[in-house]
């Protein structure tokens, strides 16, 4: 497995952290996992908010502004479609 060096051996970090960096996963696993993640994710958020400046009155030096706060909604089946793939891909990434 991966286990730290030992204090009274030398090891360089170098050789320890390549042999510590995601030893054994697969590529498969790996976006399963992030898949996964997202996808519980977006289950628990409403969507993606963000703030939009728009000019509301403009004459000659004077400028007025408004700031609005608008979301783009995540339907809940496309997280549980993130998650399900997510599964099915570590599911077959550890099969390989």
């Amino acid at each position: 497995m991966c286990d730290p060096p030992f204090w009274g051996r030398q090891a360089t970090s170098s050789s320890w952290s390549r042999s510590c960096t995601l030893q054994g996963m697969r590529p498969l696993s790996v976006v399963g996992i992030i898949l996964i993640i997202l996808g519980v994710l977006a289950l628990a958020s409403e969507g993606i908010t963000y703030t939009k400046t728009e000019k509301v009155l403009d004459i000659g030096p004077i400028q007025a502004t408004a700031k609005h706060q608008k979301t783009i909604p995540i339907p809940p089946i496309a997280g549980g479609a993130a998650v399900a793939a997510g599964i099915v891909l570590v599911v077959v990434g550890a099969k390989r």
